[in-house]
């Protein structure tokens, strides 16, 4: 981008508010308890990595639809069709943030959502993604035993899990 566009887009985030997401990373809870995460082989790391299912945004795609999509494509589970007042399907944060402000203006939706399986995965053919659930009783031993990479979104809200004991 030149200093041209960087301009138009500051002035147009001044105006808007927060930028529109281009991603998701989906945080899935399911009604036992469990968290659901995948271990994804990353290419730039050549090795396995934990992380929430996460995935870009389809030009003029809402948000549910998008999480759905990536839900049911990278893990076979989808948003929960009979979720309840009390626990929402979805409940995104209040607005996306940046994925590194150092290297990129890519932004991501952080969603928590209720989630059901209701298929089997269908990831891309150049996607290799095992997904796994995590009772959030065991998130503190997981974090003390593991040794696979983990993504800091998921790292953080793990920690937030094990530290609100």
């Amino acid at each position: 981008k030149g200093p041209e566009r960087y301009e138009a887009a500051l002035e147009a985030l001044g105006s808007t508010g927060a930028p529109d997401p281009d991603a998701v990373c989906i945080v899935p809870l399911l009604p036992d308890g469990s968290v659901l995460l995948e271990r994804e082989f990353r290419y730039p790391l050549n090795s396995w990595c934990i992380a929430f299912p996460a995935g870009l945004m389809e030009p003029g795609e809402d948000l549910a639809t998008c999480v759905d999509r990536e839900l049911r494509e990278e893990t076979g589970y989808a948003l929960r069709t009979d979720a309840d007042a009390d626990a929402p399907a979805l409940d995104p944060l209040p607005q996306a943030g940046y994925s590194s402000t150092g290297l990129t203006d890519e932004t991501v939706h952080v969603v928590f959502a209720q989630v059901e399986k209701v298929a089997d995965a269908q990831p891309e053919p150049a996607e290799f993604i095992e997904p796994f659930l995590l009772p959030i009783a065991d998130v503190p031993r997981f974090l003390a035993e593991n040794e696979t990479p983990i993504g800091t979104r998921a790292q953080l809200v793990l920690e937030a899990f094990a530290r609100r004991r």
